[in-house]
């Protein structure tokens, strides 16, 4: 399956849009590790998320692609000040005549031109202008043998859901994260996909993290052990899939 452990598709969007506000229309004065040193003298024309990916984009036709998984961050931050990570965890930096940009600990940094070679095989991002849910659940269907707890990660379906959302909006659509697609109606999948991406949407504007309507920052994701809001039982979790991430589900109101 095509995922794996990383921030959701909201982290990345909210960092796209800090360093577009930062960087967009600027001309790079200097940028490390040598790997970056062309880019010195270009103008950044775009920075855009593609799920759990980020692009930022240049004049000269590269991009620079980061994925973050769980450790990887991007910070910005006024030139001549001294950045807040050991310069051993720096992996990209640009530089503006008044901003730095950095990136520090991220397992993926790099020049690219090609884009389509390392992000073409995503399905519709979900937080994108034109996601559709009709399409995503055609892509989900073609696993129809698969549980939905582990198509819900699959980037190819549709990019930028993480464990969070997974979680949360099974339990919130009281569906059982091991049911095989093929047991599920269209109807039901696409309230799914919705739900995520409603929940993903609401964090966009900043503000507390993980929100779902009625329950702060989850219902049932890293509660195991503790009662469901909804019904009293216990939460269970347990690992899902090839990747073995863990889900946290309530046995009773998604059995």
């Amino acid at each position: 399956m095509a995922y794996q452990d990383m921030p959701e598709g909201d982290t990345i969007f909210r960092t796209a849009e800090r360093l577009r506000a930062a960087l967009q229309g600027k001309r790079v004065v200097s940028a490390r590790p040598d790997m970056l040193k062309r880019l010195a003298g270009t103008t950044v024309s775009d920075v855009q998320p593609v799920g759990k990916h980020l692009m930022i984009r240049f004049d000269n036709g590269l991009a620079l692609h980061t994925h973050m998984r769980m450790r990887g961050t991007w910070q910005v931050y006024p030139r001549g000040q001294r950045a807040a990570r050991p310069d051993w965890q720096l992996k990209a930096m640009l530089e503006t005549d008044d901003i730095v940009a950095a990136c520090f600990a991220a397992p993926v940094v790099e020049l690219i031109r090609d884009e389509s070679s390392h992000v073409g095989h995503l399905g519709p991002d979900i937080l994108g202008d034109g996601w559709d849910v009709e399409s995503v659940v055609k892509r989900a269907r073609a696993l129809s043998a698969v549980a939905i707890g582990e198509v819900m990660l699959d980037q190819r379906v549709t990019a930028g859901i993480g464990n969070v959302y997974r979680c949360e909006a099974l339990w919130q659509r009281k569906l059982d994260p091991w049911k095989p697609v093929a047991q599920l109606t269209d109807g039901e999948l696409a309230s799914l996909f919705e739900v995520a991406r409603q929940a993903m949407l609401a964090n966009l504007g900043g503000g507390p993290r993980r929100r779902f309507p009625g329950y702060g920052r989850g219902a049932v994701h890293g509660r195991g052990g503790r009662p469901c809001p909804r019904c009293g039982t216990v939460i269970r979790v347990r690992a899902l899939g090839e990747h073995a991430r863990l889900v946290y589900w309530c046995p009773r109101c998604q059995s």
